[in-house]
């Protein structure tokens, strides 16, 4: 799958920020491919770029029009599909990480034959999976796992990626999210797949690599979520993952979308040796990496120092003050040339 670069960023009328945090994610990390973005009324979230109009953003040069929503159910929803329709119209292809295949609605599909255009549904794989072996593989591998979906676990590992890659580590991001898909061009979405082949698509993101080499890889959901439980668990197995940083977001009560309550970091990160032991007996937490985006700066500080005390591990905001903390955790738990 190529998808044609730049991009224009479609936003429907989303009725939040964490809605549109596909285009969020390509935004903050590709900022150089989104040229523009394109709102309807009632969009509750701004990328801080351009607002366009389809003509506009040809003339700009953008080449594809990136559905940037992630919705429950991954639907599109009936009043967008006009929209989609014009810029097939204008001359843009159309790349959508939703659960519903663009092509499967016949006004998107006869717009993108008649006028030559490509449909890219990052969501959908062509790869066929095995069943997970959990057998052991050389390399490194780090997990990224949440009290709950949406907390921050794609740009945790992001921001390792570029940390342990500056400091002369071998490390690599590894998507496992139509946004992360986007922003890396590889990797597969978790939660299309299909239950039987979860953990064996995660060990063909991370496949066998060198005895010192990192696979970061993204986490999805929660293993309290009562909705998303069972990929983050075929995450956990499949990833055999030496490394876990727990993310958090501290202004929850409850789960997104249910009713039950946030579960704690304690829990979580007890909850992940119990399972992902059952691949890697060796797993152990390196760090919290906490989303203190609605916290001034004092509050913050004060709340990562605390839980830095309570739970042993370093903690941080990875986009708001770094993960040095974390690297450093981890090449004392895991020095180079330390690998079996």
């Amino acid at each position: 799958m190529q998808i044609e670069t730049p991009y224009l960023m479609f936003l429907g009328d989303v009725p939040d920020t964490l809605a549109a945090k596909t285009a969020y994610g390509i935004a903050d990390w590709r900022p150089d491919w989104c040229v523009g973005q394109l709102r309807l009324p009632g969009c509750a979230a701004d990328l801080g770029i351009p607002d366009l109009t389809l003509d506009e953003a040809v003339a700009k040069g953008c080449r594809t029009m990136v559905i940037g929503v992630a919705n429950a159910g991954g639907v599109l929803p009936t009043h967008w599909v006009s929209e989609v329709v014009a810029a097939l119209n204008a001359g843009l292809d159309i790349a959508s990480g939703l659960h519903v295949r663009l092509g499967s609605l016949p006004e998107i599909d006869e717009a993108a034959e008649k006028n030559g255009r490509q449909l890219h549904d990052v969501r959908h794989t062509t790869e066929t999976f095995d069943t997970g072996k959990g057998i052991r593989r050389p390399g490194r591998r780090l997990l990224s796992v949440g009290t709950d979906c949406s907390v921050g676990k794609k740009y945790t590992v992001l921001a390792l990626e570029r940390g342990m890659r500056e400091r002369g580590l071998d490390a690599d991001f590894r998507a496992t999210g139509q946004t992360g898909v986007f922003i890396s061009g590889r990797g597969v979405a978790i939660d299309a797949v299909v239950a039987d082949f979860i953990s064996g698509a995660v060990e063909w993101i991370a496949p066998a690599a060198d005895p010192d080499h990192w696979d970061l890889i993204e986490g999805q959901g929660s293993l309290y979520h009562p909705s998303f439980a069972g990929v983050s668990l075929g995450l956990l197995h499949g990833a055999q993952a030496d490394a876990f940083v727990v993310c958090h977001e501290p202004s929850r009560k409850a789960m997104r979308g249910v009713a039950h309550p946030l579960p704690s970091i304690q829990q979580v990160i007890d909850l992940t040796i119990q399972l992902g032991s059952l691949t890697n007996p060796g797993i152990c937490p390196v760090g919290i990496a906490v989303n203190t985006q609605k916290l001034g700066e004092d509050e913050a500080r004060t709340l990562l120092q605390d839980l830095t005390r309570e739970h042993g591990l370093p903690a941080t905001d990875p986009v708001r003050f770094g993960v040095d903390g974390i690297i450093d955790r981890l090449l004392a738990e895991f020095p180079a040339g330390s690998a079996a």
